[in-house]
């Protein structure tokens, strides 16, 4: 018997939510094995459970974990890459996911029904809320210990930063034309060095080329710019004389694209890159 169109569409419609039911029926319930089963989701989980998981329970991680501006990178060499959908991700029963900002609501969903737990990275703009993270995810995988290694790891960092910039003037600045205020975890690192935030204003915003002009900073601190201030879109603020002029008269320090983009512990390695740059009495 000939099965009708309307019969036939609701088959299709159906079959990415069976296929995700059988895979979780086959996979049993990893919980009850023993060992974790650990999934990544996005460049800055991959950071947390490299650092933090032992690698014989990391099942996934993100698409971008071998990437240039990854800082663990090296670490993710053998592991599994895995797309964050929710097909993907169940089908390596994870019993536990770390995640920044990977996942759409629907992974979430259904996450939550099967009963997986989720370790969520938040954002952080100072070194306290850092350690709040670390000691999360350490604790979502029963690493705390681990999780205290880091943060004195990072604490030592600031330790050996502080102060060695003695309030000097500085500007962060990015390829795209951007800078940040002190309330950020850019704001912080800066701070951590000893450096006074040129930037007044909160969050990121646009290079204020204005009052660059009229009152630089002694300091510039380049971030994601990878070839240097001027291999950077031909649009780019960053190609205005003003900039230009800049950089050729003041001292510039060059951020790792690979600290920059993951509230983590190593924030404090900026710091470090900025103290290293200071001029010595």
């Amino acid at each position: 018997m000939k099965a009708s169109p309307a019969r036939c569409a609701n088959l299709r419609r159906a079959l990415p939510g069976l296929l995700i039911s059988v895979l979780t029926l086959l996979g049993g319930a990893p919980a009850a094995q023993g060992r974790a089963r650990v999934v990544s989701l996005d460049q800055c989980a991959d950071q947390y459970v490299l650092a933090l998981a032992p690698r014989i329970e990391i099942v996934a991680l993100s698409k971008r974990a071998r990437q240039a501006d990854s800082f663990t990178r090296a670490s993710a060499a053998g592991l599994p890459l895995r797309r964050a959908d929710s097909e993907t991700v169940l089908a390596e029963r994870p019993t536990l996911v770390v995640r920044y900002w990977g996942g759409d609501s629907a992974l979430l969903r259904d996450l939550h029904a099967r009963g997986v737990a989720v370790a969520d990275i938040d954002d952080a703009a100072t070194f306290a809320g850092v350690e709040t993270n670390v000691r999360r995810v350490a604790a979502a995988l029963g690493r705390p210990a681990a999780g205290e290694a880091l943060i004195g790891r990072m604490r030592g960092e600031l330790a050996r930063a502080s102060g060695a910039w003695r309030g000097q003037e500085a500007l962060y600045l990015t390829s795209a034309g951007f800078t940040a205020g002190p309330d950020t975890l850019v704001g912080a690192m800066l701070a951590a060095a000893g450096l006074k935030d040129l930037s007044r204003r909160p969050g990121y915003q646009p290079v204020p080329l204005e009052a660059l002009a009229l009152s630089p900073p002694a300091v510039l601190v380049e971030g994601f710019f990878g070839g240097g201030w001027a291999a950077t879109q031909y649009w780019s603020p960053m190609r205005n004389p003003v900039i230009g002029g800049l950089a050729r008269s003041r001292p510039m320090v060059r951020l790792p694209g690979s600290i920059l983009g993951c509230p983590a512990w190593f924030a404090a390695d900026g710091a470090a890159v900025l103290a290293r740059a200071a001029p010595r009495a």
